[in-house]
């Protein structure tokens, strides 16, 4: 079982900016995909972003976001640290929520989830 620690959330102004991190030890190594979902109250996880694996080309594979927060939101990695950033920009109320980190694919890998970082975007 890998650990998935996230951390960074806080609370913001609309048009402000948060940058979530996600520490999972093991994930660089074992080539893991990453992927950042949030949750507010009352409603279902919605996926954010994700950086998945290709196990065919053994590369990582291209970096997704969700409509909603393309062109606002940029994931990126840091091998070296086994860490995961979420940078957001131009923030809304509806960005509001528990933002959780999912390390996922084969073998360790499988579906391991942080707690969540909770980000809260007022008007």
């Amino acid at each position: 079982q890998m650990q998935v620690v996230e951390s960074g959330g806080g609370s913001v102004q609309v048009g402000g900016s948060l940058r979530l991190t996600c520490t999972a030890p093991g994930f660089a190594a074992n080539n893991c995909g990453i992927a950042w979902y949030r949750q507010a109250d009352g409603k279902q996880r919605e996926w954010v972003s994700s950086i998945p694996h290709d196990p065919a080309t053994r590369y990582d594979a291209t970096i997704r976001y969700a409509n909603s927060v393309k062109g606002r939101f940029v994931i990126s990695k840091d091998k070296s640290k086994d860490a995961v950033y979420l940078q957001m920009n131009s923030l809304k109320p509806e960005d509001t929520g528990n933002y959780l980190c999912q390390v996922y694919g084969g073998g360790v890998c499988y579906s391991n989830w942080g707690l969540g970082t909770q980000v809260t975007v007022s008007s």
